[in-house]
């Protein structure tokens, strides 16, 4: 397009006009000549002005073909791409999947913002790094989970995949692509071997040499070993942290891995209660705290919710979380911690002014003084 119909487009005031002069301006920009002057600080603020501009005004098709043109483009203004990014999925998926000028911190920031769909295509990104992995694995969303099996080029270290294994027991989606994942070790194959079928066993058994009689001969014995000695009707009759108790060495093992890969946080023990699941809760508040288990445990049974208050001041949860986390921790420990409406406020005491440390050495003494009563 000549420079004299780039003028009079811009002089134009027509929706189709302004929306050619957009996609002429991409395309000029795009030419072999200008890419590495586009990138000039004073360059780039001009084409940020004028391109987000136009495309507040711009037709749904035309931000879409305009996403597909600036897909690989270095030069775009990251304010656009960004733009872009969180618009309709199928105007942000070209750029989500290949923008260079995305950072870990416009995915991070995606992850955190947008839909499932546009994290599902985060988490597809070719080679994304160690901070998007780390932030996709603390959301712990199935959909996105399973996206991220099946990235062969993500930066997964072997903590990484131990965490995904763990996740595909309950995301059946999750187990397929992981079985082919170049990254999965022997040791984490025999671990996935429990959690899928006939066919992903076999294929598991001729990849890593498995041998299938033995490690189902090991499954038999395990399932047969968890339920033994337990009376017909026994389990319904157990509190909540009790009825758990199949579930504790694998929540413990998986705490431990999200701890040692520094992706425990507090806000993974919400999301613990939110599933319904007290004892990985249990199992992460003691890693976050620094507690013994048992003592997490005695304060989960106890009628002093203060002392599940201070556990959580120690490790950082706001105050205003507290009377949520509470709640769902009695709707799942038969109404434990006790104490109701009063004990609760009694609870709310504990978010004073003190430091984390001080909190933690205080449950300690708190829990001891109770199991000694």
């Amino acid at each position: 397009m000549s420079s004299e119909s780039l003028l009079d487009l811009a002089k134009s005031r027509q929706p189709a006009d302004r929306e050619r002069l957009l996609l002429a301006i991409a395309d000029l920009c795009d030419a072999p000549y200008a890419s590495e002057a586009m990138k000039a600080d004073g360059i780039q603020a001009l084409l940020s002005s004028i391109f987000m501009s136009l495309v507040v005004e711009a037709e749904r098709d035309i931000r879409r073909r305009l996403s597909q043109k600036l897909a690989c483009a270095d030069w775009a203004p990251n304010a656009l791409i960004n733009v872009l990014a969180l618009d309709d999925i199928e105007i942000a998926r070209p750029v989500i999947a290949f923008s260079p000028v995305l950072d870990d911190a416009d995915l991070v920031r995606l992850l955190v913002e947008a839909t499932i769909e546009h994290q599902i295509e985060v988490a597809r990104r070719p080679f994304i790094t160690r901070s998007v992995i780390a932030a996709i694995l603390e959301q712990s969303e199935p959909a996105v989970l399973t996206a991220l099996a099946g990235n062969d080029t993500a930066e997964l270290s072997d903590a990484d995949m131990a965490v995904l294994v763990e996740a595909a027991h309950e995301v059946a989606g999750m187990r397929a692509p992981l079985s082919r994942h170049p990254k999965l070790s022997e040791a984490l194959a025999q671990r996935l071997y429990l959690w899928v079928g006939l066919a992903l066993r076999q294929s598991l058994s001729h990849r890593f040499r498995l041998d299938m009689d033995q490690l189902d001969r090991a499954m038999a014995a395990s399932v047969a070993e968890a339920h033994a000695g337990t009376p017909p009707g026994a389990r319904d009759a157990l509190p909540r942290t009790a009825r758990e108790g199949e579930q504790q060495v694998m929540e413990e093992r998986l705490v431990k891995k999200l701890f040692a890969a520094g992706q425990l946080r507090p806000a993974y023990l919400v999301r613990a209660l939110r599933e319904g699941r007290l004892g990985l809760f249990t199992a992460a508040l003691a890693a976050l705290g620094r507690f013994e288990t048992a003592h997490v445990k005695a304060a989960l049974d106890s009628d002093r919710p203060e002392l599940l208050a201070l556990a959580c001041v120690a490790i950082g949860i706001d105050r205003s979380v507290f009377p949520d986390i509470l709640a769902m921790a009695r709707r799942l420990n038969d109404g434990l911690p006790g104490g109701g409406a009063e004990g609760a406020r009694k609870a709310a005491v504990a978010f004073a002014p003190v430091s984390p440390e001080i909190a933690r050495v205080a449950f300690g003494q708190a829990v001891r003084a109770l199991r000694t009563a």
